[in-house]
């Protein structure tokens, strides 16, 4: 069986686990927790990057950073993971969901601006399978209206949009390092702080609201409450496994693109008879191979070809459902303008394995058995 996902593992992680133990110090913002941070401030150029129990906390984070309350709005795409929202509805505001630009999959910039009320705090643009959205004119439309941005680049670690890093554009951005990611700590993720007022007080609401981050660096003699804050400073245990990747980041990059560019060549004469789509990469975008899909002609055929590929031994899955179609977004959000193209395009859509370590002889099969379904 090819598998959909394999959690990515370099080698060293017991390593540094063992490592993390004997320094007897597991509980965070320890020796690798810090190679991890000044990775991604060196690697991305934030004022600070500050690891998290997950992309999600990230985000939750973003959302108290912004001080998001009851009867705010804040406009994301509804074809994205139930986090996006999750961050922002549980402070009281409404999610406004915006269409896809079918090309990318990411949220239409061009109609960001017509889902704009009175109520509107925050933008969030989800930089779908590691392809950045149009950023300039989504930062200009923040601008214009006095609107903050967050970035959910769960997928876009090493990915950038016009040489900047995803993540790194916004007000804040964030990563995720969930096993299904490029690189992985288990459960985690990253919030990336462009502005170094802002340091401060995430540094504050990660600590559980107390200025311990202060404390060790020696510029308070005791630590104490400040304000309200929770716990999303992750184990040093799972710091220690991420920071085996982090030091191959690049091996592991490498190794992805290999296997997308082999599916994109592989699959390019089914697409260029119109039976199948390919990703788009937009010219202003370097992206990390997070994710390689194809497009079916409609939902039935998807379905098919996942009962055909299972029966050939490989895993290939559907992705999102859109979240204006959930229960909860029902409940807590409002689809603004048309649905043209999120919710037919979720429907063809088919993600391919792909992962660390994925052979070639395995995506060549993978190819092999797809073109032997349109042949049929």
């Amino acid at each position: 069986m090819i598998n959909f996902n394999v959690p990515p593992v370099t080698g060293d992680e017991l390593k540094n686990i063992e490592k993390a133990i004997e320094n007897k110090k597991i509980c965070g913002d320890g020796e690798f927790t810090k190679k991890c941070n000044e990775w991604l401030e060196k690697n991305t150029k934030t004022a600070k990057a500050l690891l998290t129990t997950s992309c999600t906390h990230a985000t939750e984070m973003s959302a108290m950073l912004l001080d998001i309350k009851e009867g705010d709005e804040v406009i994301m795409p509804s074809y994205t993971f139930v986090s996006t929202a999750d961050a922002f509805v549980l402070r009281g505001a409404t999610a406004v969901f915006v269409d896809i630009n079918p090309k990318t999959m990411n949220i239409d910039e061009n109609l960001v601006e017509n889902a704009i009320t009175d109520k509107t705090k925050v933008i969030v643009p989800v930089h779908y399978a590691g392809v950045s959205c149009e950023m300039d004119m989504i930062m200009d439309i923040a601008g214009r209206h006095g609107l903050s941005v967050v970035e959910d680049a769960a997928q876009g670690i090493m990915s950038t949009y016009k040489g900047r890093a995803l993540g790194t554009i916004g007000d804040f951005g964030c990563y995720s390092f969930h096993e299904t990611k490029n690189y992985s700590m288990g459960e985690g993720g990253a919030l990336l702080i462009r502005d170094e007022k802002n340091v401060e007080p995430a540094e504050i609401i990660r600590e559980k609201g107390t200025n311990r981050s202060k404390f060790f660096r020696g510029q308070v003699d005791k630590y104490t409450w400040v304000q309200a804050g929770s716990s999303y400073l992750p184990s040093e245990l799972n710091a220690a496994y991420l920071w085996a990747q982090l030091e191959k980041a690049d091996e592991i990059n490498a190794d992805r693109l290999e296997n997308w560019n082999n599916y994109y060549d592989g699959l390019k004469n089914l697409k260029d008879k119109g039976i199948i789509e390919l990703p788009y990469i937009p010219e202003y975008c370097e992206h990390n191979a997070h994710m390689f899909y194809i497009k079916t002609g409609n939902c039935d055929e998807r379905e098919s070809l996942i009962d055909y590929l299972k029966k050939s031994g490989i895993l290939a899955v559907f992705h999102y459902i859109p979240l204006h179609s959930a229960p909860a977004g029902v409940r807590h959000g409002r689809f603004s303008g048309e649905d043209r193209y999120t919710t037919a395009e979720s429907e063809r859509l088919l993600r391919l394995p792909m992962y660390y370590g994925l052979r070639k002889e395995e995506t060549d099969y993978v190819i092999e058995k797809i073109i032997s379904f349109y042949n049929k």
